[in-house]
C-alpha cells in the first residue's frame, strides 16, 4: 500500500513537471480548476479524511487550506467558489509542494503504525488515491485548455514522434459515408456491475440483471475524417438532428467544430494537442472533445444512436476481453488518442464514450453514509453516463464498469462517440 500510495503521489508531480510557474494558477473556464488546486486538493482529502480521524492529537499543516482546498463537500465546511479558483495566488505553489510533503510523510507513517483501525485506514487510502487518478486525468484536461485556449499554443510535450501513434482502419469513402463496421451482440438478461474482489465506485453497485433486445455497435470510434463529413455536410445547423437545447447549444458556439479545432488561413482544419500544440486535424484518429450534443446529433446523422451504457457495457465484456493486457502506450498514443488497427476492438481507453443513458442510481445502490456519501451519489441527476475511460485515464484506473458523468454540454475532457444500431 505504501509503494502504491507513494507512486500515485509521485506521478501528479511528474505531470506538472512540463508547466512553467504561470501555468498552475490560471483558471480561463469556470469548470476548469488550476492545476495548483488539483494538487492541494487531493492533499487536503487526505488529510481530512484519514489523518484528522485516525491520527490523534494530529497537528494540520494549515487549517486556513481547508477553505482553499475542499471542493463540494458541504459536511467540510464552507470553501472557495469554484470559479474564484482562480484567484488563488496565495497560498503560493511551494507553500501547496510543502503541504503535500506533510500530508505524504504522515500517511506513511500512519501505514507504517500499528493502529487498530489499520484495515479502515487502508481501505481508505486506496480510495484516496483512486480519487487521486481521477484528478490526474482532470490535471491533463484542465492543462490542456489552459494552453490549448492560450493564443501561442504551447505544447505541453514536444517529444519526438509526437505526430505518431497508431491509426485506425476506419475510413471515409469520397462521399464521406461510414464505413464503420459493427458488431452485433446478442439480447436477453445480461449482468451489470462491478463483480471483482478489487476497487470500485460506489456507482458500480450493486450487481444486478437488464433485458436487452438485439443490437450492433461499431468496432470503432468515430474518426475525426468522419465528424468531417457531418460538418461539411451542415450538420451544425440541420435542426432536424439536434435536441431542442442542443441546437439551441450549437447556434451559441464561436467555431462551429469540436472543441480545440480552428481553421487556419487557407481553410485547413487544426486541432490543438498536448502532445506537439496545435496540428493539422488527422482524419484517422478518434474524434474527440465533443459534448452529448454533438454526438446525439452526430448518431442521428449516421443513421445510428449512441449505446445505452448497459449494452455499451456488455458489448465491452463481449468484444475486448484483453484491455488489461495492454498498459504501455507511447506518449503520442497517450496524449493523442489511440485508435486500433483493423482486426481489433477496442473499447477503453481511447475516449470517453458518450451513452444515452442518464446517470442514475442502480437497484439498491449502496450510498455511503458519512462525508464520502457526497462522492458520488448526491450528483444522480441531470447528467449522463459516460464509458470507456480515456487517453488520459491512468490505466490501472480503467475497468469496464466505470461510470463517469458529465452534463451534456461539457467537453473539455476528452470525449468521443461509439455507434449503436
Amino acid at each position: 500500500m505504501i509503494s502504491h500510495f507513494t507512486q500515485v503521489r509521485a506521478q501528479s508531480l511528474a505531470l506538472c513537471e512540463p508547466l512553467k510557474p504561470e501555468d498552475y494558477v490560471v483558471q480561463p473556464h469556470p469548470d476548469v480548476s488550476p492545476p495548483k488546486w488539483h494538487l492541494g486538493h487531493v492533499s487536503w482529502f487526505f488529510k481530512n479524511f484519514i489523518l484528522a480521524e485516525y491520527v490523534a492529537g494530529y497537528e494540520a499543516f494549515d487549517e486556513r487550506l481547508n477553505w482553499f482546498f475542499n471542493s463540494y463537500y458541504e459536511s467540510q465546511g464552507p470553501r472557495i467558489t469554484r470559479s474564484s479558483r482562480g484567484n488563488m495566488t496565495r497560498p503560493e505553489l511551494s507553500v501547496v509542494l510543502a503541504y503535500r510533503k506533510h500530508v505524504d510523510t504522515a500517511i506513511v507513517e500512519l501505514l507504517e503504525s500499528s493502529h487498530p483501525d489499520l484495515q479502515e485506514i487502508e481501505r481508505l487510502v486506496e480510495l484516496g488515491c483512486h480519487h487521486e487518478q481521477q484528478h490526474q486525468e482532470l490535471l491533463l484536461t484542465d492543462i490542456k485548455y489552459i494552453l490549448g485556449t492560450n493564443p501561442y499554443y504551447p505544447a505541453y510535450l514536444t517529444s519526438a514522434g509526437a505526430d505518431a501513434g497508431a491509426k485506425g482502419a476506419v475510413k471515409k469513402d469520397a462521399t464521406g459515408s461510414l464505413n464503420n463496421k459493427f458488431e452485433s451482440v446478442k439480447g436477453g438478461l445480461h449482468t451489470i456491475g462491478y463483480q471483482g474482489n478489487g476497487f470500485c465506485w460506489d456507482n458500480e453497485l450493486s450487481v444486478h440483471q437488464v433485458f436487452l433486445e438485439d443490437f450492433s455497435i461499431g468496432r470503432h470510434l468515430v474518426t475525426n475524417g468522419e465528424y468531417l463529413a457531418f460538418m461539411n455536410d451542415g450538420g451544425y445547423d440541420r435542426f432536424e438532428l439536434w435536441q431542442m437545447e442542443g441546437i439551441e447549444w450549437a447556434r451559441n458556439l464561436e467555431v462551429k467544430a469540436p472543441l480545440y479545432w480552428l481553421q487556419n488561413e487557407t481553410g485547413e482544419w487544426m486541432h490543438y494537442q498536448l502532445n506537439g500544440g496545435l496540428q493539422p486535424v488527422d482524419p484517422e484518429l478518434p474524434v474527440c472533445h465533443v459534448s452529448w450534443y454533438e454526438a446525439d446529433a452526430f448518431a442521428r446523422w449516421a443513421n445510428a444512436r449512441l449505446p445505452t451504457e448497459f449494452e455499451w457495457e456488455v458489448a465491452c465484456r463481449k468484444l475486448d476481453p484483453e484491455v488489461t493486457t495492454r498498459q504501455n502506450w507511447s506518449d503520442a498514443q497517450k496524449f493523442q488518442g489511440y485508435a486500433p488497427a483493423a482486426n481489433e476492438t477496442q473499447m477503453l481507453g481511447t475516449a470517453w464514450e458518450w451513452t444515452n443513458s442518464a446517470y442514475l442510481p442502480y437497484p439498491r445502490y449502496p450510498r455511503p453514509e458519512g462525508a464520502l456519501g457526497e462522492y458520488n451519489g448526491k450528483f444522480m441527476i441531470n447528467q449522463m453516463v459516460l464509458r470507456g475511460g480515456s487517453c488520459a485515464t491512468p490505466q490501472s484506473h480503467i475497468r469496464p464498469t466505470y461510470r463517469n458523468f458529465f452534463q451534456t454540454d461539457k467537453r473539455w475532457q476528452f470525449t468521443g462517440i461509439r455507434l449503436a444500431k
